[in-house]
């Protein structure tokens, strides 16, 4: 799926309010002025930054339902769910950047070469574990095609070169991924 510019604003202008429906206490805007591409069922990831850095990442890797609702799910989960993190809090909110990533359907990695670092994401599955890292993730840190699937399988709680042993399921992914800095900006 790809989106258009508005379709991203749209998505980026509903996590932020659906956030500060929350802070404030009142119930979040509905999802039913959404149209076209939002309505299409898909994964989904809300990455909230605080002056560049990680202040949560949750999200949703298979679809199961439309995107804006998918955004407005997992934007409520990256604010306050995160294990990670304490909960966002109202004076935080104005200086959070909010990313979304869209991820394609999951393909199952038959030869890990077919990995392309900075294009997939990873999601490494050992049938009572899986582990997920967005392709950017990998680029950040200077991965090689090895250290992101090494990295892939510690996010899963498993010893890292557990995927040469064949014994877990490897899915590689794309996303379009967008935020407010670089959306919002180009308004302007």
């Amino acid at each position: 799926m790809e989106l258009g510019f508005h379709e991203k604003r749209e998505l980026l202008r509903l996590a932020r309010r659906t956030i500060a429906s929350a802070l404030s206490g009142t119930p979040p805007e509905g999802s039913a002025s959404l149209s076209g591409n939002l309505n299409r069922e898909s994964g989904a990831f809300v990455t909230l930054r605080e002056r560049g850095e990680l202040r949560g990442c949750i999200g949703y890797v298979e679809a199961h339902s439309p995107l804006g609702i998918a955004v407005q799910e997992v934007s409520l989960k990256a604010a306050f769910e995160d294990p990670r993190f304490d909960p966002v809090t109202s004076k935080e909110l104005r200086g959070l950047d909010i990313e979304i990533s869209v991820l394609s359907p999951l393909t199952e990695v038959e030869d890990f070469h077919e990995i392309v670092v900075g294009i997939h994401g990873l999601l490494v599955d050992a049938g009572y574990t899986r582990g997920l890292l967005l392709p950017h993730v990998a680029s950040e840190f200077l991965w090689t095609r090895e250290q992101f699937l090494d990295h892939t399988c510690a996010k899963a709680g498993l010893p890292p070169e557990t995927w040469r042993g064949g014994k877990v399921k490897i899915y590689r992914f794309t996303t379009e991924t967008f935020s407010e800095r670089n959306i919002m900006s180009e308004e302007v």
